[in-house]
């Protein structure tokens, strides 16, 4: 097996310890030759995927079940009404918006494995008390803190796997890790069609069976994750010296400078502000994220409404959501070896809206089924935070980023609550062309964003970027003092993240 140093400077038996240091490698007294690196991906990959892939599976589900309880008589037991019903789902999305940038500035100054498992524990226990609520105001107040503390998980890992993994191999474990809402949406519906046959045990109805079961499995999994979830790479426990070290410097390799730490300062955070990227990355987000929440809290209904009741419904959405799973991670790995993530975007966010077009248009139960297969096409696959990660270099400013995007495409999430009215009831052709429209915001915005990825890294080649190095004569240009002027390249790295001249971005 080939055995390799991500820097020829540290395997250089000549190099002195003073040229290690100012080439700026992390730790140049520790030797990485024996790391064999696909070993380490593996070791990587199954320490980190799997379990925060099933904490993602919980939270999507403990969000998204109320779709699946309201077919066994919530909204009756509790006597509240339609609208009511649809600010439920509301207020959820605007604690949960509000709340996603500071949780992933507490994540980087804490450590992750204290508060992911924090967040879990408390959105466990909301999960749970909302099967013992008994009117519209409680039922409220438990999504509010829902939304409060499920805020910090999902920009949470993303963030967190961007600091483990190289630009190039970051899409498919995000698609993995994303997957796993595909995954609760199929395992939510068998789940609740399961618990609905708990009906009357302890006096409590189907619908409190699925949050207080949901819940309850949640908090155990909250109090575990502070054994298994691992910090950060300088500092993990199941990894040696060596591989700490390792993984710090491929990171660098890959343009991620700050892959060895930097201190919190509000000039990274201003740096987030005043990114266009970062604002074109939040249109570009909620063009899908809208359509997920919609399609999630109202696919069983949506069956129902076309001639399959309750239980039927649930288990109908089952076949839809495996097929979104194999999509979402075939796109992944997909954009990964290819690096076009831009073209993917457009494509299947394409296909998507042919989806919702066909669901618009129909008037057939069988057709509107198969559109919601071509529906997760737009929606699933297109839900990945790699284009926007790929593209920022700083882990605060990549934190702060992640956090506004994502945050921004679920305060639409409130949108989607309530454009699925009872009285639009069986084909819903308001609900469907607002997803339609949101689509179409997705199309847009990923097509400007790869026209001005495509043209700034033309530019960067050109050398229209290039700033004036002190130490390196051949860029003393009075046109490179414009773009700044540093005393050497690692300087220039440091002070501008992606905005430096050799930084290339992924389209």
């Amino acid at each position: 097996m080939e055995k390799r140093t991500p820097s020829p400077t540290t395997s250089d038996p000549e190099a002195s310890v003073e040229e290690k240091l100012d080439a700026k490698i992390y730790r140049a007294d520790v030797d990485t030759s024996g790391v064999d690196e696909r070993k380490l991906l593996r070791k990587l990959d199954l320490a980190l995927i799997p379990w925060l892939s099933f904490l993602y599976l919980l939270s999507f589900l403990d969000r998204t079940s109320v779709g699946n309880a309201k077919l066994y008589h919530l909204e009756q037991d509790l006597h509240i009404t339609d609208n009511q019903y649809l600010l439920a789902l509301t207020i959820f999305f605007f604690s949960y918006a509000i709340f996603e940038v500071p949780s992933n500035v507490f994540l980087k100054r804490l450590r992750p494995s204290i508060w992911l498992s924090f967040l879990m524990l408390f959105w466990g226990i909301m999960m749970t008390l909302q099967g013992v609520v008994h009117n519209f105001s409680q039922l409220m107040g438990m999504r509010w803190l829902l939304g409060t503390f499920e805020a910090g998980l999902f920009p949470g890992v993303n963030f967190y796997l961007s600091c483990w993994y190289k630009r190039s191999e970051f899409g498919l474990r995000a698609a993995i890790f994303f997957s796993a809402a595909t995954v609760s949406g199929a395992f939510g519906g068998l789940l609740a069609a399961a618990i609905s046959n708990m009906d009357g045990i302890g006096g409590r109805p189907a619908w409190a069976w699925i949050f207080i079961l949901e819940g309850l499995l949640t908090v155990l999994a909250g109090a575990a994750s502070f054994w298994i979830i691992q910090d950060f790479p300088d500092n993990a426990k199941f990894l040696t010296d060596a591989e700490r070290t390792f993984v710090v410097r491929r990171l660098q390799e890959d343009d991620q400078f700050s892959a060895a730490g930097e201190k919190l300062k509000w000039k990274y955070i201003f740096a987030s502000l005043l990114d266009w990227k970062t604002w074109i990355g939040m249109l570009v987000y909620t063009g899908a994220d809208m359509p997920l929440y919609a399609f999630s809290l109202f696919l069983p209904t949506i069956i129902n409404q076309v001639r399959f009741t309750a239980t039927p419904a649930n288990l109908l959405t089952v076949p839809v959501y495996v097929f979104a799973c194999i999509v979402t991670c075939t796109v992944g790995f997909l954009a990964d070896r290819w690096g076009k993530r831009g073209y993917f975007n457009i494509v299947f966010l394409c296909i998507g809206a042919a989806g919702y077009i066909i669901l618009i248009a129909s008037r057939n139960p069988a057709l509107s089924y198969f559109a919601t297969y071509m529906a997760t096409c737009g929606i699933y696959p297109v839900i990945r935070k790699s284009w926007v990660s790929n593209n920022i270099e700083g882990t605060y400013k990549r934190s702060v980023t992640l956090a506004m995007v994502i945050s921004f495409g679920n305060i639409n999430g409130a949108v989607s609550s309530n454009v699925y009215r009872a009285k639009d009831k069986p084909w819903y052709r308001l609900g469907h062309g607002l997803v339609l429209m949101y689509i179409g915001i997705g199309v847009i915005t990923s097509t400007i964003l790869l026209f001005y990825l495509k043209e700034e890294n033309t530019q960067r080649e050109k050398g229209a970027r290039d700033e004036y190095i002190e130490d390196q004569p051949d860029t003393h240009s009075p046109e490179n003092e414009k773009n700044g002027r540093y005393a050497t390249v690692a300087e220039a790295k440091a002070e501008k993240g992606d905005k430096w001249s050799g930084y290339k971005y992924t389209i």
